[in-house]
């Protein structure tokens, strides 16, 4: 009997010979600094290359290695702290708050760091490595539940502060002088919030468990929520990061045991890779340090 080679068979074959060929994409892996109850630096393959014995609030692994936090209030730190740390634990920097917590940190023109206090005064500073306050900026922002006034605030290129305040549902745009030059009102408590090349602002919104996107107008853009994920992984969208390749980057803070803690999703709201591990508590803030060990590029948007 002849065999008759048709094209499906000649196609099949060809697979077969070379499975490569329909390989799928590697696995995304990512190393991170996490925020929080536990303070760390997690690799890409699984493990824990640095940790810090302190709760912290916000942080950033600097250019020189050093890592920049903002710690909780505690028995030392009563009105919580800002410091720089190595990564063999040496303080190089401290400014200890002064009211009730400190909940930003931020380095900001080479060698001044920003931070905010939330107190019956609250306020954003910019301190040299003195420890010496050379801008101190009032914020209009509600007095009866401090530990809920602001969270993320980032110093802009314009010399202006983004500043997400969340019982008063409003992210505001202040100036060095403390006047408010813009605002967007948001669908619920907002904690991150960041300035995109575009010119809009991604806002990552807390108990309502979506992040949007607003243009200068304050209207939404681009959103994605629980709805639009299986599993709904997000359980108190806290820090947020947007990824060089236009990707999102989602923590849950109030993610448990083997929850998931961080979730990326593209601009088509498809889950590409998540973070769980039930042995480290919920994650506040984190910093998205490179993609299959490639170092990310640019200033991290977070």
């Amino acid at each position: 009997m002849r065999f008759r080679y048709t094209p499906s068979f000649l196609c099949l074959i060809a697979l077969v010979a070379c499975p490569r060929a329909v390989a799928d994409e590697p696995a995304i892996t990512h190393s991170f600094l996490a925020t929080g109850g536990q303070t760390y630096i997690h690799n890409g393959d699984g493990t824990t290359s640095w940790t810090y014995p302190h709760s912290t609030r916000d942080g950033w692994v600097l250019p020189n290695g050093n890592v920049l936090l903002a710690l909780s209030k505690s028995q030392k730190y009563p009105g919580g702290a800002a410091v720089e740390v190595t990564k063999d634990g040496k303080i190089v920097f401290e400014f200890k708050g002064t009211q009730s917590e400190v909940n930003t940190v931020q380095a900001v023109d080479g060698d001044k760091i920003l931070l905010t206090e939330a107190g019956l005064k609250p306020r954003l500073l910019e301190v040299n490595r003195k420890g010496e306050i050379v801008v101190d900026v009032p914020l209009t922002a509600q007095t009866k539940d401090q530990h809920l006034q602001t969270r993320m605030a980032r110093k802009l290129a314009n010399g202006n502060y983004l500043v997400p305040q969340l019982l008063d549902r409003v992210v505001r745009e202040y100036t060095p002088a403390g006047k408010i030059v813009w605002e967007a009102k948001t669908p619920h408590m907002p904690f991150t919030a960041i300035r995109l090349e575009n010119g809009n602002t991604l806002i990552g919104c807390t108990w309502g468990n979506f992040v949007i996107e607003v243009d200068k107008d304050g209207k939404t853009v681009w959103q994605v929520t629980n709805d639009d994920l299986p599993g709904k992984p997000i359980n108190d969208a806290c820090g947020v990061q947007r990824l060089p390749n236009g990707n999102t980057v989602i923590t849950s803070q109030h993610a448990g045991g083997n929850d998931v803690k961080l979730t990326e999703v593209t601009r088509d709201k498809k889950i590409v890779w998540t973070y769980r591990d039930p042995k480290t508590p919920s994650i506040h803030h984190f910093q998205i340090l490179d993609t299959n060990g490639k170092a990310l590029e640019g200033p991290p948007l977070k």
